[in-house]
């Protein structure tokens, strides 16, 4: 896994609304982001919504970035967005679950 990103209020303040902000390559296993346990790469990318919210969305790796914004699942498990992320309370209380 790569290094994290580290996200506090202040810098998510400054992304502008409905700006890819963070992306990243992982391995669908226990050990990178575990969806399906299919072993194949992955394409995750962060996303700040329009509602001072964010989320990741996440789909196999031959479908690009462009891909994953239109057709990836959205990370509902916070021990995968963990391994993305360090983020602060007022941060993670904006995740749109």
């Amino acid at each position: 896994m790569p290094l994290k990103y580290y996200l506090d209020e202040v810098e998510f303040n400054k992304i502008p609304d409905g700006e890819m902000f963070a992306t990243g390559r992982s391995v669908d296993s226990p050990e990178g982001l575990h969806m399906a346990r299919t072993n194949r790469e992955l394409i995750w990318v962060a996303k700040k919504g329009h509602a001072n919210d964010w989320c990741v969305y996440v789909h196999f790796a031959e479908h690009g970035v462009q891909g994953v914004l239109s057709y990836g699942d959205k990370i509902y498990d916070k021990g995968n967005i963990d391994k993305l992320f360090v983020v602060t309370d007022e941060v993670w209380a904006r995740y749109r679950f």
